[in-house]
């Protein structure tokens, strides 16, 4: 008899351990869909400013991601917080912009792939950027993902151009790599724009000076 109860309490209890507990399930749900929510107001605020939009007062933050304003402080203690999440957003959505590069191949070729892709998301992002510097003290999460996007733009070009870098002595290639990183970031893109250039300008004073650069590699140094 014994031996039959231990029998029955064990099926039990691994029918328990196969049954997720219902509390345990309603608290996932809400963490689930205030985690969504959070991220609809963010993507809110995102669309305001790929408008142009320089002000986010949280009425038309609400009003565009289809909520209550209250609903907005809900989620968020005020608005430096929404901001911190949209912008960290936009940064952390920059992986899906990137796609392979050739890595051999004509020169030409190379830097034309590298060109199109680094002006294409460097005028999307110009308006997080802009945003990320009217923040006073940004977040740790986004100083590690600007940092993260900064050193991996860096090792692309690295890679693309790694034929004419292993050409080079070890100070020569580092000062090429510096030039070439510094001509394809968001600073050089931004100079352009802002000294009155379109984006089709601004990408070919990128793509001729990278094979400026490159050229300038090719030669022996100076005695």
């Amino acid at each position: 008899m014994l031996r039959r109860r231990a029998a029955e309490g064990a099926v039990v209890a691994d029918a328990d351990e196969r049954v997720p507990d219902s509390g345990t399930s309603r608290v996932d749900g809400r963490t689930e869909r205030g985690r969504r929510t959070r991220e609809k107001i963010a993507d809110a605020l995102l669309s305001l400013l790929d408008e142009g939009v320089v002000e986010f007062p949280a009425e038309r933050v609400a009003e565009r991601a289809g909520v209550s304003r209250r609903l907005v402080f809900h989620h968020f203690a005020d608005m430096s917080q929404l901001i911190d999440l949209a912008v960290t957003r936009r940064l952390e959505q920059l992986a899906d912009q990137v796609r392979p590069l050739p890595v051999s191949g004509p020169r030409a070729t190379r830097v034309g792939a590298l060109v199109e892709q680094r002006a294409r998301i460097l005028e999307w992002i110009t308006p997080a950027r802009l945003t990320l510097m009217r923040i006073e003290h940004p977040s740790p999460r986004i100083q590690q993902v600007t940092d993260e996007a900064f050193a991996e733009a860096r090792l692309r070009v690295a890679e693309i151009f790694a034929e004419e870098l292993g050409r080079l002595d070890a100070h020569r290639a580092a000062e090429l790599l510096d030039g070439l990183d510094a001509v394809t970031t968001w600073g050089t893109w931004h100079h352009w724009r802002t000294s009155g250039k379109s984006p089709e300008q601004a990408r070919a004073a990128m793509e001729a000076t990278v094979l400026n650069l490159l050229a300038a590699g090719d030669r022996p140094p100076a005695a």
